[in-house]
């Protein structure tokens, strides 16, 4: 996946915790495209292709928890001299771990669904969800690309994460509604791991959401940085 550029760390003194970070911050998010990946092979009928894409998934959420554990194990290391931001770059971290966990235990339904058929216009509302997830982690991260060089679209990004949050909550109440609708086609198994599907996914997109508020903090605390000096 493509490694972005994220001044809110480049404008500070390049060391090995900022560079996990951000390596961290690109993982966690790419989650949510591989997500959507498998969900548009598995409904395609594309079984092994899903597959891949969730092994890849996986392979990339144990990726981003050990790069968590090594940020804050540099962080520890360096606690003079990441004292000014030490926080912020922990509550980023942790949030964006907590969204690749979420991604992971959806993707964990899709592959106990795979050999499982489900009512067409409820995989068609998994796939309008993740796909309207990944626009939400792409929000997410252009609003994390803006926190220093333009504070304010950082924040205009942070409030497009929120409205698409909210599209994401409604289809999650739309799809559960379904479950009324196709109780009697399906059985009780699918309908239990198809609501858990749809609830990590949920998740997800409020994790999104979460991260989203605080990067309107870090922000709002750059352009009062900005006035100052």
């Amino acid at each position: 996946m493509e490694k972005r550029s994220y001044k809110w760390f480049e404008k500070r003194r390049r060391t090995k915790a900022l560079d996990l970070a951000q390596e961290q911050i690109v993982k966690a998010l790419d989650t949510v495209t591989l997500l959507n990946q498998a969900v548009q092979s598995l409904t395609e009928g594309k079984k092994e292709e899903a597959i891949k894409h969730i092994q890849y998934l996986f392979k990339t959420e144990e990726e981003v928890d050990e790069l968590r554990k090594e940020v804050f194990k540099e962080l520890s290391k360096g606690a003079a001299l990441f004292a000014d931001y030490r926080e912020d770059i922990l509550h980023l971290v942790k949030r964006l771990d907590t969204l690749a966990d979420h991604v992971k235990d959806a993707a964990r339904c899709m592959e106990m669904l795979k050999d499982d058929e489900q009512p067409h216009e409820l995989t068609q509302n998994v796939v309008q969800m993740t796909s309207a997830l990944v626009e939400c982690a792409s929000a997410l991260r252009a609003s994390i690309q803006k926190i220093s060089d333009a504070p304010e679209e950082a924040i205009a990004g942070s409030n497009k994460v929120e409205e698409i949050e909210h599209r994401i909550d409604e289809d999650y109440l739309n799809t559960k509604k379904l479950f009324v609708k196709y109780g009697e086609k399906m059985n009780a198994g699918t309908i239990v791991i198809f609501d858990d599907l749809i609830e990590f996914i949920e998740q997800a997109a409020d994790m999104c959401a979460d991260t989203a508020d605080y990067i309107v903090v870090l922000s709002s605390r750059e352009q009062s940085e900005g006035i100052v000096s």
